[in-house]
């Protein structure tokens, strides 16, 4: 078999943004006070070779800031539901998302989401439920998800899975997000349509933050003609998130309402197909992203969180379009979005809470249907044929139409189906 030939190393040149290994400076104190590089090989390298450059964890510049935005429009409606329906904390839901950000993003060096779980948010509404009911569905989520994690089984289960399945499951996703920001921008219709052509512009310009600048656009013209709450009067305090204990009964109610339609969302959604659109994202830098690490720190992020009034939550595909789509590359943007819901939760409170509310909805529309459009083109259907593409469509209407869950459950068997010959189109 011949060997397939590479670029030669001094031919290679660093992509943006990187630097040689052995350009990488040692640090203080002989190198041990330095924050790790992320390790990125050649474009031309092949998988096993060892990387040959390296870019900061951090990146500083106003497209992460604009990035750090991206998800406010998968965020704000589940968490004003939870506060307002449940009477949940601010302090306590804003400080745990904000150090679940931070932590996740500076562990994995790159723009990882963290978001409200949707089934979840959807029982809040529905089922009548309490803070420590809530508290309860964390502990037993995050429970989960850290015994899937660290016996391998999510991994086992992932390697399964066909591309055309995760395919499917991500093009749903992207389309639900995009619906979902039609919705919302359409109750501001003139605001929504006139905030998208400014984000389409500041796209395809690559020199002002696109979603940094359509915030403050909306929220100006949100002040302007009324299509918001008027900004309240803020005062800084020191604001502690609030101990929430579960009693049984309490965690057996939970786990009856979110938990069970939540963990076939989070395992497809936030975990295989987080992990798939990462190694599609950034294909030649070495991150620790992958379906066993994404599933451990979902579970300690929510068992850490729930006692402390947090709010369920998990990374997501559509979170991470998000940042990325808006202009994040590294840790950065996590970190800051994490600095503001912390200081948000921590100092202002309930007025932290009043404070995001003047983003009126459009904005936060017009953020996710640019998000959900970027997320269904990133999966890339037309690279499948015959009956592995008749898959991936009827996975992602089923998605659109009922829920991801279903999507899997009525895939995976059609998937092994077509694999085997036994599914002509």
């Amino acid at each position: 078999m011949m060997a397939v030939e590479t670029e030669p190393r001094r031919s290679c040149r660093p992509p943006p943004g990187v630097r040689r290994v052995e350009d990488v400076p040692r640090g203080l104190f002989g190198g041990r006070l330095r924050i790790p590089d992320v390790k990125v090989r050649c474009r031309r390298q092949a998988e096993g070779e060892p990387p040959m450059f390296s870019r900061p964890r951090f990146g500083w510049n106003l497209r992460e800031l604009s990035g750090a935005l991206g998800d406010l429009g998968t965020f704000l409606p589940h968490i004003i539901g939870a506060i307002t329906v449940v009477g949940m904390a601010p302090a306590g839901i804003l400080t745990t998302f904000g150090l679940f950000y931070m932590l996740g993003g500076a562990f994995y060096g790159l723009p990882i989401a963290v978001q409200p779980m949707k089934a979840a948010s959807a029982a809040v509404i529905i089922e009548p439920m309490d803070p420590h009911a809530i508290a309860g569905a964390g502990l037993v989520i995050g429970l989960f998800f850290l015994i899937v994690g660290a016996t391998g089984l999510v991994e086992r289960i992932a390697r399964v899975i066909p591309p055309s399945v995760a395919a499917g499951l991500q093009l749903g996703l992207g389309l639900s997000l995009a619906a979902l920001g039609i919705e919302l921008l359409a109750t501001q219709l003139w605001l929504g349509l006139g905030i998208s052509a400014l984000i389409l512009v500041l796209l395809g310009s690559h020199r002002l933050p696109a979603a940094l600048v359509a915030l403050i656009v909306g929220v100006a013209a949100g002040q302007i003609f009324g299509l918001a709450p008027p900004f309240p009067d803020l005062e800084l305090g020191l604001h502690l998130p609030p101990i929430v204990i579960p009693s049984w009964e309490q965690i057996v109610h939970g786990t009856q309402y979110a938990v069970l339609p939540q963990i076939p969302l989070t395992l497809t959604n936030a975990i295989i197909v987080t992990a798939a659109l990462t190694r599609e994202l950034f294909p030649k830098e070495i991150h620790p992203v992958n379906e066993r690490n994404l599933s451990l720190t979902t579970g300690l992020g929510n068992l850490l969180a729930a006692p402390f009034g947090g709010y369920p939550m998990c990374h997501g595909a559509g979170g991470l379009s998000g940042h990325y789509r808006f202009g994040a590359r590294t840790a950065t943007a996590p970190l800051l979005i994490g600095l503001v819901f912390v200081a948000l939760g921590l100092l202002l409170g309930d007025g932290g809470f009043a404070l995001l509310q003047v983003v009126p909805d459009a904005v936060l529309g017009a953020l996710l249907l640019f998000s959900g459009v970027d997320l269904a083109q990133s999966s890339k259907p037309q690279r499948f044929r015959e009956a592995d593409l008749f898959i991936v469509l009827l996975m992602a209407a089923i998605g659109v139409a009922l829920n991801p869950a279903i999507a899997f459950a009525i895939g995976l068997p059609l998937a092994y189906a077509a694999q085997r010959g036994w599914l002509r189109p």
